[in-house]
C-alpha cells in the first residue's frame, strides 16, 4: 500500500484574536489524505476559528498549520487565491448569488480560475450530478427547498475537485433525513480521496457516520476519538 500523504498538521496552534481572546490553544492533531473528521464543542469552542486557519481566512498567531505539506505561514497574501484552489469550503449559509442560475454559482470558481468554456460544462454537470440536481441546472436558488440550496453550495466547493473539503455547520438548517444525505455525498467524495473535515454540532448525526471525532472546549483539543 502507498505511503498516505498527511493533508493537515496542526503543531501546536493558536490564535489569538485581538483583545487577547484566544480562540485556539496550542490545538496539535494530524489528518490524513482521505480521512474524514469531525470538529465538535460548544459555540464558539474554535470550530470555524480553526477551519478558517487552514483556509487561510485567518492566521495563526503562534504554532504551525500545515496543508498537504505546505506551511501557511510563508503563504503569501498574493498567493491565497492559489493556495485555495485545492481547498473547497462550505459555510452554513451557503452564499449563493440569487441572481444567477445554479449552473452559474457552481461554475464560478471555474470562471475565477480562468478555465475554458468546453471544460466548466464538463466539470459543473459533473458536479451537479453528484448533488442530485442535474435537472436544477437552469433554476434560480430562490425556486429551491433549503436542502437544494445547501446541495448547490457543496457542488460548488468540489466542482474544481479539490483535495481537501471544509464544511461548517453544512447541515445546521436541515431536518434529519436531509442532513444524513448531505453527509453521504461528503462520504461519497472521501471515498474517490478526498479529504474531508466538518465542524458539527449535531452529535446524533456524528456518532452516525462512525468518523473521527475531534472535540474542541474553550479552544482546546480535549478529545479525539475514532469510533
Amino acid at each position: 500500500m502507498h505511503h498516505k500523504i498527511t493533508m493537515i498538521t496542526f503543531i501546536q496552534a493558536s490564535k489569538r484574536y485581538p483583545g487577547g481572546h484566544d480562540a485556539l490553544l496550542n490545538v496539535s492533531f494530524e489528518l490524513q489524505q482521505g480521512e474524514m473528521a469531525f470538529l465538535t464543542g460548544h459555540s464558539g469552542a474554535g470550530k470555524s476559528t480553526l477551519l478558517k486557519l487552514i483556509a487561510l481566512i485567518e492566521r495563526t498567531s503562534r504554532g504551525q498549520v500545515l496543508v498537504n505539506g505546505e506551511n501557511t505561514a510563508k503563504v503569501s497574501r498574493r498567493r491565497i487565491p492559489y493556495f485555495r484552489r485545492n481547498i473547497g469550503i462550505i459555510f452554513q449559509d451557503h452564499q449563493l448569488l440569487f441572481d444567477r442560475t445554479v449552473y452559474d454559482n457552481v461554475a464560478l470558481p471555474l470562471v475565477i480560475a480562468g478555465y475554458p468554456a468546453s471544460e466548466i460544462g464538463r466539470r459543473v454537470r459533473a458536479a451537479l450530478d453528484k448533488v442530485g440536481l442535474l435537472n436544477k441546472e437552469k433554476s434560480f436558488p430562490i425556486t429551491l427547498s433549503g436542502g437544494e440550496q445547501q446541495r448547490v453550495g457543496i457542488a460548488r466547493a468540489v466542482v474544481n475537485k479539490p483535495a481537501l473539503l471544509l464544511a461548517d455547520e453544512p447541515t445546521g438548517n436541515l431536518d434529519p433525513d436531509l442532513s444524513w444525505e448531505i453527509m453521504q455525498t461528503f462520504e461519497q467524495f472521501r471515498q474517490v480521496g478526498v479529504t474531508v473535515l466538518v465542524a458539527s454540532h449535531d452529535l446524533e448525526l456524528i456518532n452516525r457516520m462512525g468518523h473521527r471525532i475531534l472535540r474542541l472546549k474553550n479552544g482546546q483539543l480535549v478529545g479525539d476519538t475514532t469510533l
